[in-house]
């Protein structure tokens, strides 16, 4: 017993791994966090009941193991999504994270390669070399838009065996048209993962890339209730492909990986589909608000079809974080120069943030 206590790089590490960091996104009890894209609006409470209620079932019989296929649950995001889907299509797990490693394990892994357009979601690279496989990244236009022909002539030179492309996008906001996903995919005898983390936030009338599904039993569409249904401590992402693709996460997926209890809050949760997304609008409407507000300070707000918005015109990211952090405000530096992203809460959460960055402006 006793002595130092041993470096990373005294433990035998794989070396794929050695040199990387852990996502890292700052924790801190400050009164106004809009750092990670949560749904920072309490569950409402006649929600809460019935979650509770489940939940308190589910416990007398938590001796037991869950039911391995979570059948219940899968009938109920079949049920939610639409769009003809039927259980066998429906796959689920301990948040979007977890659904996005299985497909990896399963179609990744070591000697194959994984691609996104980068600036994308900061958890594609790290699940894909944790997984053992290679990570590349293609490229966007100077407005973070993906082009149909640049992005499928991307694919077709990198030949990857996985695609990610996130719709709408992470860190950017940015919308992303089914021609791109079409062309993508026509690009490729790989798996094309499109992340609909946010999608709930885009406007009603743009079409899901669950309408691309139909034979291409290589399209996986993932989407999670951690944002619209403002479920993020509960852990919870599913996604829609076909059967047997869902087959093949089986073979990867760890025995009984989702808890009783997870799939009983779950399943509660999405009985109140119609009321958990009202907040959807009372979210758009602030970040709208926000967007106008920040192109009217001098900044420029680029286009979001999700929960938060990026902007750029700041001349130094780090000390404005730091202001914003100083007035109790968290806001999230995501290395785009000249730029920080901010999450869209409640309306006394967007006034603070306002309010807070005009006042650093004035002193400026």
């Amino acid at each position: 017993m006793g002595g130092m206590s041993p470096s990373l790089d005294d433990l035998p590490l794989r070396d794929d791994l050695r040199g990387l960091t852990p996502y890292g996104a700052p924790q801190a009890p400050l009164p106004v966090a809009l750092n990670v894209n949560e749904n920072t609006h309490p569950v409402p409470e006649e929600v809460a009941d019935d979650i509770l209620d489940a939940v308190a079932r589910a416990l007398r019989d938590v001796n037991r193991y869950p039911d391995r296929e979570f059948t219940h649950l899968r009938e109920s995001f079949a049920e939610y999504l639409g769009h003809g889907l039927t259980p066998d299509r429906i796959w689920a797990a301990n948040g979007s994270n977890e659904v996005l490693q299985h497909l990896l394990q399963a179609f990744g892994g070591p000697g194959r390669t994984a691609m996104g357009f980068g600036p994308t979601y900061s958890m594609y690279p790290l699940l894909t070399r944790a997984t053992g496989a290679q990570y590349v990244t293609g490229t966007r236009g100077p407005d973070f838009t993906l082009d149909p022909a640049s992005a499928a002539a991307q694919v077709a030179e990198l030949r990857p065996d996985v695609v990610f492309l996130c719709a709408p996008n992470n860190p950017t906001g940015t919308p992303l048209g089914l021609d791109v996903i079409e062309a993508v995919y026509g690009a490729t005898d790989g798996i094309v993962i499109v992340d609909e983390a946010y999608q709930e936030f885009a406007p009603r009338e743009s079409s899901s890339a669950l309408t691309l599904l139909g034979e291409r039993n290589r399209l996986v569409v993932s989407r999670t209730m951690s944002k619209a249904f403002a479920f993020a401590g509960a852990r919870v992402g599913y996604l829609a492909a076909d059967p047997t693709l869902i087959d093949a996460l089986r073979l990867v997926r760890l025995p009984y990986h989702l808890s009783a209890l997870t799939q009983a809050a779950a399943t509660a949760a999405l009985s109140h589909s119609t009321t958990m997304l009202r907040m959807v609008d009372e979210i758009v409407a602030q970040r709208d608000r926000m967007s106008a507000t920040l192109d009217a300070l001098g900044y420029h707000a680029y286009e979001s079809w999700t929960n938060f918005v990026l902007f750029d015109g700041v001349d130094d990211p780090r000390a404005t974080w730091q202001a914003l952090y100083d007035r109790g405000i968290l806001v999230r530096d995501v290395g785009i120069p000249h730029s920080l992203r901010v999450s869209a809460g409640t309306e006394d959460e967007t006034t603070a943030f306002l309010e807070a960055l005009a006042s650093i402006d004035s002193e400026a």
